[in-house]
């Protein structure tokens, strides 16, 4: 039926981006979604929102995003489109809490920083406009940490849990290496307790099944693009049902095709003949094939025409400041498949920007109904973003809540 039509509303756990090869597509779709829709698409950010990730071309190549874009517009623009699309990225929330009761996030939950606030308090406190890897010279470590942890974070493994996992907070540090951290049964146990929540529904995690249970079955994993992640031609795209009491995880083969679900590939007109570029103009798929340039440079920090003047503040990269992850020390997706196995068929691998829509139909299929005993709830479901202000929490009104990473 499509968003607009579609009964409850939709929340994204990030990495919209690289590895797939319609990085610009995905994210043109989400962001016209957000656009059409804005109370019912909630977007929030994951590691491949950052520049450090996103524009890491010689580790993705053609499947980085600043590749897609400078192989689709050319060096000068593509790069112009990379950067105001990472702008956008800055200013993305970092999680959301669905009825007091789920948090939501890319990686995981964050370190307390000692500064006497709650970790909700900690995320609130985080700059609306971070670049967290690099950060902008405005941001302080202590929050740059925070945001690193929710967009890197996974939960610990088994082994994790008896090696390397401090038993006194419960974090320790990650397979994936280069500053990440992992979560163990402690700080899952402390956090939840702490904030008065049942669950924690976050991404940043690759599951053949699509959607993965672990932590005494109060940490969910959600992955839609597990084929793409080196899990079998059989991997399953996964979402997450939230309705009132239930939660319901469904997940759908990549081997269900009918007439109504079709795959499209978009191209360049740089690969088109000028009689294939008429024919295309003729039907309406192309507008205009010669869009003027601005001879201009675009000055970055500055705002587009009509934007609002509350954000007219020119951020600048900070060239001294080290990013909270150092990128050349985390391991290749081919070493993490080999060794990082956690019990749950986890693979460390993160990221992915093919978007294979889920439609919660006669033709999905259902592998759990868990029925949630703690969950007190006596009204609608409810999202709201964690981003500026703590009172914004009960201020939206929720239908059904789809969670899903694309």
């Amino acid at each position: 039926l499509g968003m607009s039509l579609t009964a409850g509303n939709f929340l994204f756990l990030g990495d919209y981006v690289d590895r797939g090869l319609s990085s610009l597509e995905c994210v043109a779709y989400l962001m016209t979604m957000k656009l059409l829709s804005p109370y019912k698409v909630f977007l929030l950010r994951g590691n491949h929102e950052t520049r450090d990730v996103n524009g890491w071309e010689e580790h993705y190549r053609e499947r980085s995003f600043i590749y897609q874009c400078r192989e689709r517009f050319g060096d000068d623009l593509g790069y112009r489109i990379w950067e105001q699309t990472n702008q956008v990225f800055d200013r993305l929330p970092l999680a959301a809490v669905i009825d007091q009761d789920i948090f939501c996030v890319h990686g995981g939950i964050p370190r307390p920083i000692g500064a006497g606030e709650t970790r909700i308090q900690d995320i609130l406190n985080v700059p609306k406009v971070a670049g967290i890897n690099p950060p902008y010279e405005h941001e302080d470590e202590l929050y740059q940490q925070v945001a690193s942890d929710c967009i890197w974070s996974d939960p610990a493994s088994e082994e994790q849990e008896t090696t390397s996992v401090d038993p006194d907070t419960g974090f320790g540090e990650s397979l994936r290496g280069g500053g990440a951290i992992c979560f163990g049964n402690k700080a899952v146990s402390n956090f939840l307790s702490s904030q008065g929540y049942s669950y924690i529904m976050r991404a940043h995690e690759a599951h053949a099944d699509g959607v993965a249970i672990s932590k005494n079955a109060r940490v969910f994993t959600v992955f839609s693009t597990s084929k793409d992640h080196n899990q079998g031609s059989q991997a399953m795209a996964g979402c997450i049902l939230v309705d009132f009491d239930k939660l319901q995880v469904i997940n759908r083969s990549p081997a269900y095709k009918n007439q109504y679900v079709h795959r499209r590939d978009s191209i360049s007109l740089k690969s088109l003949s000028d009689a294939e570029i008429h024919k295309r103009m003729r039907l309406g798929l192309v507008t205009n094939t010669s869009p003027a340039e601005s001879d201009e440079d675009e000055d970055f920090c500055g705002d587009f025409e009509g934007d609002s003047d509350e954000d007219d503040v020119c951020y600048r990269l900070s060239s001294t400041r080290r990013s909270s992850i150092d990128l050349a020390s985390i391991e290749t997706a081919d070493s993490i498949m080999q060794s990082c196995d956690n019990g749950f068929g986890f693979k460390h691998i993160d990221g992915s920007s093919n978007i294979e829509t889920i439609e919660v139909s006669s033709n999905t299929t259902s592998n759990f109904d868990i029925e949630s005993v703690n969950r007190r709830r006596s009204r609608k479901p409810r999202v709201a973003s964690i981003h500026e202000e703590m009172e914004g929490f009960n201020n939206v009104e929720m239908g059904e809540i789809e969670i899903s990473q694309q």
